[in-house]
């Protein structure tokens, strides 16, 4: 069958030098090789395997065919938001992991395949679908990250009129305000969130947050129905003392001012407390901000770290450090201002409520890791007083909205969620498969209740 094509990519002694994007996609004979690879399967699992339903052989049989341009479309009538996904969603886990060459030899590089395309088509100017004829009814669809604008995206398709409510000066959600540009360059997120609003004709009030600048009694009375995607807040707690010390620092709001090209500086060893792909962002946008030395403290073992395992192996190959079954239980303080983290060793014991094993303080182990700068990583949460703004929605698991999966509509009539903020924080892919689902949900509502 051939080798698979693998991207190039910046050494780990070069890139951590800067933000520059890391991989640096595939040469045109590269691409066209690799389509030349896949089985072209009927029913192909792979397909399945894409929350978004990407039609992946249809989209590799054009680019075999040099048609860059209508393999980029394919792919945008089932996620708008191509280039992003391409680089961002964990694909071994996902399509390619269910790719039928994978028997045979290697699985088909899709995430790279798709990115060729959808880098080809900007190039030329991302061209989506206009709004349909208008339908005469309103939405308001709170948050502007990818599940929101997947939403507005699709219901202004079907003619709907939307606006869009976001908090931040900018739209784009996590994709600008969150991820890091080594990953996901600006350049890349606003060219395909730029096309998303300009070919829906979508209108976007930046700078309004929803219980501050407008309330859920007039965005429900101005409008015939509602999805609230707003994401995850980074705010978390270890509850010990010292957390408002000056020095420890949320992983949000860090990788925030590092995504949106605030000038971050850090000096000397950096402590990251977490075992997320949010603490592997943090630990290695730290080594960039000038951070001599990077450790990763988590109070589990690297079997049970929710980190993606590329994003281990990246942070890892970068020289980032991992400390396991670790835990902070005080921040050292000397002049008003930290100097350390003081630790206990622990040891796992009986699984807990999410199925991983419980870990346990091991009685004498304290020390103390001497360090300047703290990043807690520790998880997101909704948005306090969320679900309290439209009185009826429910709290699922971790105090997410709860919707009804095949529908993502809210126990309240008329309102629907998606994205983070409803799934606990998933892939971006997801995040798009759920706001075109309840877009699909939201016009038929429209159509059966507000006639």
């Amino acid at each position: 069958m051939g080798v698979r094509a693998r991207m190039q990519e910046l050494s780990p002694e070069v890139r951590k030098a800067g933000f520059d994007e890391v991989e640096r996609g595939l040469a045109i004979h590269q691409a066209i090789a690799e389509a030349s690879r896949c089985l072209f399967c009927h029913d192909a699992p792979c397909v399945a395997g894409c929350p978004a339903g990407v039609d992946v052989p249809g989209f590799i049989r054009r680019l075999k065919t040099r048609n860059f341009v209508g393999a980029a479309r394919l792919i945008r009538e089932a996620n708008v938001f191509a280039g992003v996904c391409a680089r961002v969603c964990p694909a071994e886990e996902l399509c390619e992991k269910r790719c039928s060459s994978t028997n045979l030899s290697e699985p088909i590089a899709i995430a790279a395949l798709q990115r060729f395309v959808a880098d080809e088509e900007m190039k030329r100017g991302i061209k989506l679908p206009g709004p349909g004829a208008p339908t005469g009814k309103k939405v308001a669809v709170i948050g502007s990250g990818p599940a929101g604008l997947a939403c507005a995206h699709e219901l202004a398709r079907l003619g709907h009129a939307v606006t869009v409510y976001e908090a931040e000066e900018r739209p784009g959600g996590l994709l600008v305000h969150g991820i890091p540009r080594y990953r996901l360059p600006l350049a890349v997120a606003e060219a395909e969130v730029g096309a998303v609003l300009q070919s829906s004709a979508v209108e976007v009030k930046t700078g309004v947050r929803l219980g501050r600048d407008v309330s859920a009694a007039d965005i429900r009375r101005s409008h015939d129905a509602v999805f609230l995607s707003p994401g995850l807040g980074y705010q978390s707690s270890l509850g010990v003392p010292g957390e408002d010390l000056p020095g420890v620092l949320q992983a949000g709001e860090f990788l925030r001012k590092v995504a949106t090209g605030d000038d971050v500086r850090l000096a000397g060893k950096v402590v990251v407390i977490g075992g997320g792909n949010v603490a592997m962002d943090a630990a290695c946008s730290a080594l960039r901000c000038g951070a001599s030395e990077v450790v990763v403290l988590y109070r589990r073992s690297r079997d049970e770290m929710p980190a993606w395992n590329r994003e281990y192996e990246f942070a890892a190959a970068e020289g980032v450090k991992f400390e396991f079954l670790t835990t902070p239980v005080r921040f050292v303080e000397d002049g008003g201002r930290l100097t350390g983290v003081e630790c206990v060793g622990t040891r796992l014991g009986e699984p807990d409520s999410s199925g991983r094993r419980r870990p346990e303080m091991i009685p004498g182990s304290e020390h103390i890791i001497e360090v300047p700068t703290a990043i807690v990583a520790t998880g997101q949460a909704p948005w306090p007083g969320l679900v309290e703004l439209f009185g009826g929605l429910a709290a699922g698991k971790g105090d997410t909205i709860e919707v009804c999966r095949e529908t993502q509509m809210t126990p309240v009539e008329g309102v629907f969620a998606g994205g983070d903020a409803a799934n606990g924080g998933a892939t971006v892919v997801q995040a798009v498969a759920e706001g075109k689902r309840a877009a699909k949900a939201i016009d038929a509502y429209l159509r059966r209740v507000c006639k």
